[in-house]
């Protein structure tokens, strides 16, 4: 999952830990690095393409192994252990590749263990028109499109690049990381004890996790977030009496389903809202008979105008800035549902999801060591993403358990939706700042 900005105004948190002293020079190592990346950059963007031109949607589970045959290879020959857990039998997805390096035994030289998270999966499947890599023309060849190009394919080639200079530049012997790759993280399977269990393991046994999903340029100015929503959903039942439309609102007959869905519906609206909160209805049947399809995507229904309707179903989501909010938010909206109109009933259903990434001081300091970063390498700094522009995402199951930065992939446009773009000039950039940043990390 990504972030949704495109075409509005954005706004920025400016964290205070994001200035202070700075070293402006960089040691031998780190020039290394960004000598390799310059000279790995062609490849990469080659990778990029082979990656893009292959359809992992998230249901097309021979698509997302496809995509883990190419990158496992990869990050194998940098000296990690790479394990493939299928998950087919058990969430009805593809699995997750877990890849491996410990820091050298006895040698005491690894700092902070470092956990990279990120996805090979994509929104865009078979049926999708969107399927091919190219130069968008007028671009002098810096913008490519195609679908998951930016999200987040182009986090998959940052990563790699980023390691593979690290590698070059003999710094990631005495490193200690962890890598895990959902296949679904555009559609996650369930239970999430299952789906998750690797990436949770792993952030238990971690100290900082860096999610290579992508981040933007807005006006010129790169992004990172420190902070995401949760993404729930809900599902809501309204029962009542069924008779001649004659007989509504008397006392014997109550008032039907319909009008007890829409009491509920219109009490979240006026009683709900709080900052950091936004709550949806994304779908509505209800009459003599009403049921939605098995995928959740439409509905179907019978009825009659002169019959009161003895079913009514709504269906929506939620989002949330902290899992304290998202329970409290449940539970006042449990509250309202309880509360009935005369002879009629109703049940509301909440279904596993994304949790929330709450901002945290730990978080916050890794932009502070991340802007260190962009002053050795002549960049500028980067500012922190107000959260409620943002979607959810996997790094939210490990931020129990350790800091993180959020977006630290490649950068583009209009993720989600065909047409999706990325700025191919971000990636040698974006992993710049990771080859560094890991290599400071870990001896930190």
């Amino acid at each position: 999952m990504t972030t949704f900005i495109a075409g509005i105004g954005v706004c920025f948190v400016t964290a205070a830990l994001a200035q202070g002293p700075q070293s402006s020079t960089m040691v031998p190592v780190e020039s290394a690095m960004v000598k390799a990346v310059d000279g790995e950059t062609p490849a990469a963007i080659a990778m990029l393409e082979r990656l893009v031109n292959i359809n992992s949607g998230t249901m097309n589970l021979p698509g997302v192994v496809a995509v883990k045959d190419v990158v496992a290879p990869q990050i194998e020959a940098l000296g990690f252990k790479v394990r493939w857990v299928p998950m087919q039998g058990q969430v009805g997805r593809a699995g997750d590749l877990v890849a491996e390096h410990p820091c050298p035994a006895g040698t005491g030289k690894c700092g902070k263990r470092l956990l990279l998270i990120g996805h090979m999966d994509t929104v865009f499947e078979p049926t999708s028109s969107f399927q091919k890599y190219s130069i968008v023309p007028g671009t002098n060849g810096n913008v490519a499109t195609g679908p998951g190009v930016m999200d987040m394919k182009g986090g998959l080639v940052v990563m790699l690049t980023a390691l593979k200079a690290m590698k070059t530049a003999g710094v990631l012997d005495n490193a200690e990381v962890t890598i895990v790759l959902s296949g679904d993280e555009e559609r996650h399977g369930e239970p999430v004890s299952i789906s998750r269990g690797d990436m949770v393991a792993a952030a238990k046994k971690s100290d900082v996790a860096l999610e290579f999903e992508n981040s933007y340029r807005v006006d010129g100015t790169d992004i990172v977030r420190v902070g995401r929503r949760s993404a729930l959903t809900w599902q809501l039942e309204a029962v009542g009496r069924s008779g001649h439309s004659s007989q509504i609102f008397r006392e014997s007959m109550g008032y039907g389903a319909v009008y007890e869905l829409v009491r509920i519906l219109d009490q979240f609206r006026t009683e709900l809202p709080e900052k950091g909160l936004t709550f949806n209805v994304g779908l509505m049947v209800g009459g003599a008979t009403a049921a939605f399809t098995e995928n959740g995507t439409g509905g179907t229904i019978t009825g009659k105008t002169n019959v009161i309707p003895p079913v009514a179903l709504a269906s929506g989501d939620i989002r949330t800035l902290s899992n304290e909010q998202t329970e409290r938010v449940e539970a006042k909206m449990r509250a309202i549902v309880a509360d009935h109109l005369p002879k009629t009933g109703a049940t509301i259903t909440f279904q596993e999801a994304y949790p929330a990434m709450a901002e945290s001081e730990g978080s916050r300091a890794l932009v502070k060591q991340l802007n260190d970063v962009n002053t050795v390498l002549g960049l500028p700094q980067e500012e922190i993403m107000d959260p409620m522009l943002g979607g959810a995402g996997d790094i939210a199951f490990v931020a129990p358990y350790v800091p993180g930065l959020v977006g630290t992939g490649a950068m583009g446009d209009g993720a989600h939706a065909e047409g999706e773009t990325v700025y191919l000039d971000s990636i040698p950039t974006q992993a710049k700042r990771m080859a560094v940043l890991m290599y400071r990390l870990s001896k930190d």
